[in-house]
């Protein structure tokens, strides 16, 4: 008897303390195209126990054993989908979710613990549905992923127009803009008006920034994250748009039905057809002279898939885009031609591979080029017309990637999601080779600098733990590594952010984490420009390093479907780059011109910013958008730059706030506004103007200011105060956007019509000083604004099937 109650007894204490555990894995895809649906919810309804799925749809999720379980499955836009299954055994569970096509106002009670940010470990990160972009107003009819980021706090927009990002003091080279993992350079077309990225072949968008996971590396500001769309599985689809600038065209299918897709997407403007006929009007009659410009650019993006059982998918993707200027002139003897050419290519080869129920992995090899080419031609008759003078200009810059990478995600039980991985990248890069030639030049220059190769690798790893419900974590590590000729440099890149909820849907979160970057962007203008340069770090030029603290508040208000953020941040930057005063991207030492050097033209220097952030955000129902408002300080400080002085960098903004508003009235019309408003940039401007009586005129001059643009000819200098010391008007802008859509038989089409700067603000674009004759007859010295966009009306006309 006494041995049965012992028995009895082990047998209880096993099944309370070592109680049978199973897993259950799949995938989350949509119902119909099969497409992978990213960040989906899988959650037991009721407890906490929960995951998401990753970057390719897969999930695992560890539970006790028990007869009987209810899973749920929810992402924002579909319908939530629930399997009740036996758990006695590890289970494959594969599920199919619904896109919700209706307009009505999703039921909110349908949202869950863990679709909410309050329950996420992660902070500052901010996630646009690509259909909420394509909805909100747009320059020109152009839906824009990376206009669309700028609407967030902590996202400087830059100057008027411009698609750069400036994430929390910043530059744009600090932001890690991936397309399908492989580094997208310059993402930039028209000058920096419009981005490389077609939204009609863009998935997902996520912009990430601070509380870096470590399994990210190489940029100190951001990450933006963009996944290409697979293509439908199962029949062809389309999409596409024409409007006042540019047309597009996305189509999507199946190779082999079930198993393989594919998806291929083109852009192209046609600002060079339009000008055609104005640049012929304005030609006529005016045989002895002829003035040709011309401008346009390109995209396109394609990917395949391709099913190789339940544990292998393979994804071949690329992307390929151009910009092109050109311009001709001729006038009598004289001849004329000039262009400009810059664009990227990436391309990348993805195999999927399920180890097990646990543990998943992707390995990638990856291809990423940027070049930027310019060419110009001259000749001119001299004396009677019977010699000739021809000259000859070519610059290259080039920065090219070959990088492979394997990232693993292993589900050890419902309270760890680990994840660790290696990647190396080798960067060849020719940051200036320039070649000038001339018939009346006895010496050409040819200063070609040879291409600089360099290793790039980094190992992390990352947990996110669940020690108790009330407590999530994120801890992280990054060792980074980097070669250049005989120097190297390691490295560690700590990680941390954390979610302690302090009661139902509101937590507080705190983050740390700190970052290094080896590619630098040399830019004099900041306006994104191809002439910047895209440089490695060297012997000479250490890597820039940043460390970043933010800490902050989450809420969700589930009844109105509503996520509220409260951030504050502090940042401090080290070793970031800058050109010296009057350096450039083309530098010739006439009497060294063979002798050309980079490293030369720049110096190295500290910045840190602070500030806080607030968002609202609503991203599903008739009424959707956001408010984001930031409050900021950005400063920098170089020992050759302002006479070593701290000054505010171009994109220091105290305010700057966004209002977004969508209103879908009913299934055929959607109506949307955004109104920004910024603290004006900070801008160096001349403060006065002379002339100078002498060459020893400027010895004059206060030694702590800097004097530049003299012209002797016309016997004029200017001076220049403190840099950056000019505060420029505020910002602020209204854009106004209608949609009317109907569906057809076999198609669904939608008008839109837009408003960009609805009340015509002349916004200040830069400032120049002029001389202005008053009415007595003296001449004023004054400062003048500039602006660039009034009020530009545009329509569009969108198709899909």
């Amino acid at each position: 008897m006494k041995i049965n109650i012992l028995i009895a007894l082990c047998l209880a204490s096993v099944h309370v303390f070592g109680q049978k555990r199973i897993t259950i894995s799949g995938f989350v895809k949509e119902k119909g195209s099969q497409e992978l649906l990213t960040g989906a919810n899988v959650y037991i309804p009721g407890t906490s126990t929960g995951t998401v799925t990753n970057n390719y749809a897969f999930y695992s999720l560890t539970i006790p054993a028990t007869d009987s379980v209810t899973i749920a499955y929810s992402l924002l836009g579909y319908e939530t989908a629930r399997r009740t299954i036996a758990a006695r055994e590890n289970t494959e569970l594969n599920v199919m979710l619904s896109s919700i096509r209706q307009l009505d106002e999703v039921t909110i009670s349908a949202r869950k613990q863990e679709d909410n940010v309050s329950n996420s470990a992660q902070m500052s990160v901010v996630e646009i549905p690509i259909e909420q972009i394509k909805k909100i107003p747009s320059l020109l009819g152009e839906k824009d992923v990376l206009r669309g980021l700028q609407l967030m706090p902590g996202v400087q927009k830059g100057t008027e127009g411009q698609t750069g990002l400036y994430v929390r003091g910043g530059g744009p080279d600090q932001n890690l803009i991936i397309l399908d993992d492989a580094v997208v350079y310059n993402a930039s077309h028209l000058f920096g008006f419009f981005s490389v990225f077609n939204s009609d072949a863009i998935k997902r968008v996520e912009l990430t920034k601070g509380g870096f996971p470590a399994r990210y590396g190489g940029r100190l500001s951001s990450v933006v994250e963009m996944d290409m769309k697979e293509g439908s599985k199962e029949k062809l689809h389309g999409a596409g748009g024409i409007g006042l600038i540019a047309s597009r065209l996305t189509l999507e299918g199946p190779i082999a039905k079930g198993k393989s897709s594919f998806l291929i997407s083109g852009r192209r403007t046609y600002i060079d057809v339009l000008a055609a006929p104005v640049i012929a009007f304005t030609q006529r009659n005016k045989e002895e002279n002829s003035f040709k410009p011309g401008y346009y650019f390109y995209d396109l993006n394609a990917k395949v898939n391709y099913d190789l059982g339940p544990k292998n998918k393979l994804y071949v993707s690329g992307y390929l885009g151009q910009d092109k200027f050109s311009v001709k002139e001729e006038h009598g003897t004289f001849k004329m031609k000039a262009g400009l050419n810059w664009g990227n290519a990436t391309g990348a080869m993805r195999w999927n591979h399920v180890f097990n129920r646990k543990l998943f992995a992707n390995t990638a090899f990856v291809f990423t080029h940027f070049n930027f080419t310019t060419t110009g031609y001259f000749r001119e008759a001299v004396g009677d017309g019977d010699a000739t003078t021809e000259s000859r200009l070519r610059y290259d810059s080039q920065i090219q990637d070959l990088s492979l990478k394997s990232d693993f995600d292993f589900y050890l039980s419902a309270s760890h999601a680990i994840k660790f991985g290696v990647q190396a990248t080798r960067h060849k890069s020719t940051p200036s080779a320039l070649a000038l030639s001339g018939s009346d030049s006895e010496d050409d220059i040819n200063p070609v600098e040879k291409p600089m190769y360099s290793l790039e690798g980094g190992a992390y790893f990352e947990d996110t733990w669940q020690p108790f419900e009330a407590l999530k974590m994120n801890l992280g590590f990054r060792m980074s590594y980097f070669k250049s000729g005989k120097k190297q440099y390691i490295n560690p890149e700590p990680r941390f952010s954390a979610a302690l909820r302090l009661a139902k849907d509101f937590s507080a979160k705190l983050s740390y984490a700190r970052m290094n970057q080896y590619v630098h962007l040399l830019s004099n203008t900041g306006l994104g420009l191809p002439t910047d340069l895209w440089v490695t770090s060297t012997d000479r030029i250490a890597p820039q390093q940043s460390s970043q603290v933010a800490f902050g508040f989450a809420k969700d208000l589930q009844d109105h479907g509503l996520t509220l953020t409260l951030e504050g941040f502090y940042k401090d930057m080290n070793r970031i780059l800058s050109y010296r005063e009057g350096a450039s991207f083309i530098s010739i030492n006439a009497e060294n011109a063979n002798d050309v050097d980079w490293q030369d033209n720049v110096t190295s220097g500290k910045g840190w910013s602070y500030g806080s952030e607030f968002l609202v955000q609503k991203k599903s129902g008739k009424l959707s958008g956001w408010v984001g408002y930031t409050l900021s300080w950005i400063y920098g400080k170089f020992p050759e730059l302002n006479n070593g002085r701290t000054f505010h960098p171009r994109y220091d903004r105290r305010h700057d706030l966004s209002v977004v508003g969508i209103y879908e009235f009913n299934k055929r019309i959607t109506m949307s506004a955004s109104w920004v408003y910024g603290t004006g940039n900070a801008l160096t401007v001349p403060a006065a103007t002379y002339a100078p009586v002498s060459d020893n005129y400027f010895n004059r001059f206060d030694p702590t200011q800097t004097i530049l643009n003299s012209t002797y000819k016309e016997f004029k200098a200017s001076e220049f105060p403190a840099k950056n010391s000019f505060r420029a008007e505020a910002f602020h802008r209204m854009d106004l956007s209608i949609q009317f859509h109907k569906k057809k038989k076999r198609h669904e089409r939608t008008w839109e019509f837009s408003v960009y700067n609805a009340y015509n603000r002349k916004n200040p674009f830069f400032y120049d000083r002029s001389e202005e004759k008053m009415n007595n007859g003296e001449w004023k010295t004054v400062l003048k604004k500039y602006s660039l966009f009034p009020v530009l009306p545009s329509f569009s006309y969108n198709f899909k099937f």
